[in-house]
């Protein structure tokens, strides 16, 4: 038998009819579906240490499961020290079961170890059912051993949906469990 990950049997099961009967869909193909995420996570002090992108590359790779890939300037900016094609941080995009496993460990691990977590605000959808959110710690995922971290860095994780509206794409992160704010 196949693998199939826990978020996405239980998109197929149980957000689809959800969703369906919420929006009125006339067929499946309607139902908006998450369809990568992206992580993005930018370093400053890159410009001064180039070590610091091979090291922030390593913490992605193992926190998504799948190799980072280091982004560089498109410009050169004298007052930040930086020139054109420096790199200046890492990036990856999860698709398929490797993106429903990761949103499977951030919302069941990594949201609830953040401090003083209250629920992630819901203003930030881009208007076409896009979802970005930003973590400020990268330790929150187990994944990362403490003692081995020099520096801690954040990361913006977007949703992209195939969600035509904000309301659908919030309809369709609230069943599959994201905890956002009441």
């Amino acid at each position: 038998m196949k693998y199939v990950a826990r978020l996405k049997k239980k998109y197929n099961e149980d957000v689809v009819p959800a969703l369906m009967q919420q929006f009125n869909y006339s067929s499946v193909m309607q139902v908006p579906r998450l369809q990568k995420i992206c992580i993005n996570q930018g370093i400053g002090d890159a410009t001064g240490d180039k070590k610091l992108v091979d090291l922030a590359a390593t913490e992605l790779s193992t926190i998504a499961g799948q190799k980072a890939v280091a982004t560089k300037a498109k410009r050169s900016v004298s007052n930040f020290k930086l020139r054109e094609g420096m790199p200046i941080g890492v990036r990856v995009t999860l698709r398929g079961e490797r993106m429903y496993e990761f949103l499977d460990r951030l919302i069941q691990i990594a949201l609830p170890r953040v401090r003083d977590f209250r629920g992630i605000n819901d203003k930030a959808f881009d208007g076409r059912g896009n979802f970005t959110m930003g973590i400020t710690e990268q330790i929150i995922f187990p994944e990362i051993d403490i003692d081995k971290v020099n520096k801690i860095m954040g990361m913006d994780i977007t949703f992209v949906t195939s969600a035509q509206t904000d309301a659908e794409a919030f309809a369709l992160l609230k069943e599959l469990g994201m905890p956002f704010k009441k």
